[in-house]
């Protein structure tokens, strides 16, 4: 019956459409990525800091590991509560603040954003209603073309801040190698969002619980699946570094715990496999995610042009299941329990 139903899903439809908006996204605003870059190189900043809620701080999260893995600039995530509730003296001058989000709305963004405006830092807002708040408090306001989103799950707008933060890093480094790989991404957007993870309903439609594991570059995409499984599946779900597993969270894996591992390429594959391995020896239901030249896979990892881009199109295979799954357990992706699409905080 959810084969039926699942092509009326929003969130499915628009998850799927996500090529063709980077498509519309790559196709603009260039011009002011490269004039951003070359600011960046010719003044660096003396901090950079990011500001983000929700889906919204999972791409901040990849934004920094590339800016941190490809420019060698510390990046660090601000607890904005610093700025909004405790009024702390933090210093501005010189640093560089990027702020993402869907709506632009959430106070608690737009405030430090144009708390560090003021005080003489760099701001930009990778944001998707160009008209919204948090692009009018910030100096350089870059798009994301993601277009409306209806279902309350986001999808192609966080793929959108992805692809951004890509575009960000690239200028700033001034890579032309890797800005060609980025203009790869419509198309290999589009066969990842025919790529087929259904043998996972299997183990995850009647799953109270899981464990998402990823590592490195591919660690927010854990930390993405896992707040999808929980806003449209009501799946208990927490993401962990392949590493960190092996503390405490080892306690709860038993005999047939669900974990859904993201072995992307990269130096943290290897450890990730081996872990695979392991997590089955103690008997827990494992669903490997893995590039097709893992004969181990359990789900295939579609692939980009670089392995740094490699979870911008992992991602875009797991909204088509995790869309598939919302309505496999009887519920509707696009109306979560609770939640709304605009989410304002202090």
């Amino acid at each position: 019956m959810w084969k039926e139903k699942r092509l009326t899903s929003l969130m499915l439809k628009e998850a799927r459409s996500a090529g063709a908006h980077v498509a519309s996204q790559l196709s603009q605003d260039r011009a002011r990525y490269a004039e951003l870059g070359q600011r960046l190189r010719s003044a660096p900043p003396a901090a950079i800091l990011t500001l983000a809620r929700g889906s919204s701080d999972h791409a901040a999260a990849y934004c920094a590991y590339l800016i941190m893995a490809r420019i060698g600039r510390i990046v660090a995530s601000l607890p904005m509560s610093l700025i909004t509730l405790n009024r702390a003296p933090l210093l501005a001058r010189d640093a560089l603040a990027i702020a993402i989000s869907q709506s632009g709305q959430s106070p608690d963004v737009i405030e430090p954003i144009r708390y560090f405006r003021d005080g003489g830092a760099t701001t930009v807002a990778l944001v998707n209603d160009a008209a919204s708040p948090l692009a009018a408090a910030a100096e350089w306001s870059m798009p994301l073309h993601a277009g409306s989103e209806l279902s309350i799950a986001a999808t192609k707008s966080f793929i959108a801040s992805l692809v951004a933060g890509a575009l960000l890093t690239g200028h700033w480094q001034g890579d032309a190698d890797f800005l060609a790989a980025v203009d790869t991404l419509p198309d290999a957007l589009e066969s990842a969002a025919r790529c087929d993870w259904s043998a996972a309903l299997e183990v995850l439609v009647p799953a109270h619980n899981i464990m998402v594991v990823g590592r490195g570059i591919g660690l927010p995409l854990a930390l993405e699946a896992a707040l999808k499984f929980k806003e449209t599946s009501a799946i208990q779900a927490e993401a962990f570094s392949g590493a960190e597993i092996q503390h405490g969270p080892m306690a709860l894996i038993g005999g047939g715990y669900p974990l859904l591992i993201f072995a992307t390429r990269g130096p943290t594959q290897a450890g990730l496999l081996q872990l695979a391995s392991e997590m089955r020896s103690r008997g827990a239901r494992v669903l490997l995610a893995a590039p097709e030249d893992v004969a181990a896979r359990d789900l295939t990892l579609p692939v980009a042009a670089t392995p740094d881009l490699d979870p911008i199109v992992a991602i875009q295979t797991f909204y088509t299941m995790a869309a598939q799954l919302s309505v496999a357990r009887g519920m509707d992706p696009d109306r979560p329990r609770h939640l709304r699409k605009v989410t304002k905080t202090s």
